[in-house]
């Protein structure tokens, strides 16, 4: 019996090298970090876990974590600006 096995990989193209417009100092009490739960079943669960590590391996000064109201639409640009504004480093999962 001779069956033939498609593979589809779904790789995105390379993203284009976007100049670095501003760059952030690190204070010295620890990152400021940033999470964005997107609102799927078990992602705070997820993103939870994920800042118990990063805060494991090195300092953490404050974690800011919000939440999208819904999982099919973009972040609102309040909640991106605020991240911005409060956070070095931004992590953000999905999950179910």
């Amino acid at each position: 019996m001779n069956q033939k096995v498609r593979l589809v990989v779904p790789e995105a193209p390379s993203p284009q090298a976007v100049a670095e417009t501003k760059v952030r100092a690190v204070a010295k009490g620890g990152i400021r970090l940033g999470v964005l739960d997107n609102s799927k079943g078990n992602a705070d669960h997820l993103l939870r876990f994920i800042v118990d590590g990063v805060k494991a391996l090195m300092p953490v000064a404050s974690v800011v974590s919000l939440r999208k109201d819904s999982v099919s639409l973009p972040a609102p640009e309040a909640i991106l600006d605020q991240l911005a504004a409060e956070s070095d480093y931004v992590i953000t999962a999905m999950a179910d």
